[in-house]
This record gives structure tokens, sequence and C-alpha cells, in this order.
């Protein structure tokens, strides 16, 4: 794992989240549309569910997932916080910060530091060096799972 994927690793969780987040908002549209059904009696001993119960054992289990991804992002920013703040280049620093823990665009990078789009791609570019050189040291120390 190069550094942009170890740095990139929260922002993608992230996205993960926000898209079990909006899969939870239709799950529970759909079962507050689910109708009522009149099922005859069964002898056999197997029940069905209903739609609604389905779709309220899904949501229920995707917020499970949602909690867990939440602690693992937090987990991960951490970690990703202490590997950034090993960085000895302040610029550096920021430009990480603002785009793998924030998860800003690079115009919004750009602007909070106050250069030129290009700089900050160069800038970036330096930050992943220093990053990938701080990483196999991590890697050497067993702090970084591979």
């Amino acid at each position: 794992m190069d550094a942009k994927q170890y740095l990139s690793q929260a922002y993608y969780l992230d996205k993960r989240i926000n898209s079990k987040i909006e899969q939870v908002a239709s799950l529970r549209e759909l079962a507050t549309k689910a109708t009522a059904s009149v099922h005859a009696e069964r002898i056999s001993g197997t029940r069905q569910r209903s739609p609604m119960e389905n779709a309220v054992l899904k949501l229920i289990d995707l917020e499970h997932e949602i909690n867990d991804d939440i602690d693992r992002l937090v987990d991960l920013k951490r970690e990703l916080n202490a590997f950034i703040a090993e960085i000895d280049n302040h610029a550096y620093r920021i430009v990480l910060e603002l785009r793998y823990l924030n998860g800003n665009t690079w115009e919004e990078v750009s602007s909070a530091m106050g250069y030129d789009l290009r700089w900050i791609y160069r800038l970036h570019g330096k930050a992943l060096k220093e990053a990938e050189f701080r990483l196999s040291k991590y890697v050497y120390k067993g702090r970084l799972e591979k």
C-alpha cells in the first residue's frame, strides 16, 4: 500500500458510510410504504415474514454496519492524524490534513492555504513523497497492518 492509498482510506470509508446512510433512508421509506397483508394460517411451522418486517430487519442490520463503520472511521482518522503529525514540514502536514482528513477538494485546499492550485499539486506531490518515506518506517515498526 502506498502513501496515497493509505491516506485515502478515511475518504473512501466516509463515502461508504454516506452511501449506507442513503440506503437506510431508502429502507425507512420502504418500511413505511409496506402494506399490511393478511395470510391464512399456515399449518406448517414455517412463518413467512412480511415485506415490512424484512425491511425493518435489513434497516437494523444496516444501522449496525454504519455504527461499526463510524467507529472504524474515527479510529482510522486518529491513526492518520498521528501519522501526518510526524511529518516535519508544516505545509506538507496542512495539505495532507485538509485533503485526507477533512476531505476537501483541491480548490478548497488551495483557497484555505492561499496558494495557486498548481502549487498545491506540487506541494501535495512532495508531501506524498515524505509520507511514503514515513510509511515505510511505520510498516517497519509494525505500527501499520499490511
